[in-house]
Formats: structure tokens, sequence, C-alpha cells
């Protein structure tokens, strides 16, 4: 049961990472902690940053995926 929580909460930020980035303007632009700081702001919003985010989500997404397959591989 543990493993498919793991993988249920893995899967759930992996997504949230992999889309975010992307989103419209409104989400990732729209920071008040950037808004302050501009080498910071073109740092976070420079497609680097969104691709090196968005890798992260796809990590966690196949993480999901592999906890899944050792649980029932398993049984």
């Amino acid at each position: 049961m543990t493993h498919l929580l793991s993988a249920l909460c893995s899967l759930s930020i992996g997504v949230v990472l992999v889309v975010v980035p992307w989103w419209p303007q409104w989400l990732w632009e729209a920071n008040v902690l950037v808004e302050h700081w501009p080498l910071l702001r073109r740092l976070v919003l420079s497609p680097f940053a969104r691709g090196a985010v968005t890798g992260l989500g796809l990590v966690n997404v196949l993480l999901a995926f592999q906890e899944v397959r050792e649980h029932f591989t398993e049984r």
C-alpha cells in the first residue's frame, strides 16, 4: 500500500512540474518572489529553467511508474 501511495505522490508532483512551467502567464510568470530581482526573473523565465523543471517532472513520473511496476512484480 505504501508503494502505491508513494507512486501517487510522485505522479502528481511530476505532472505538476511538467505542466506548470508551460502554463499561461498568470501562473508561472506572475511570481511575487522574482518581481524584485530582475536577474532572477530572467533566469526563472528562461526556456532553460522551464525545461529543467519539466525534466524533473518527467523523472518523477518515471519514478512513479517504476514504483507501481515493482509493487505488482513483487506479488
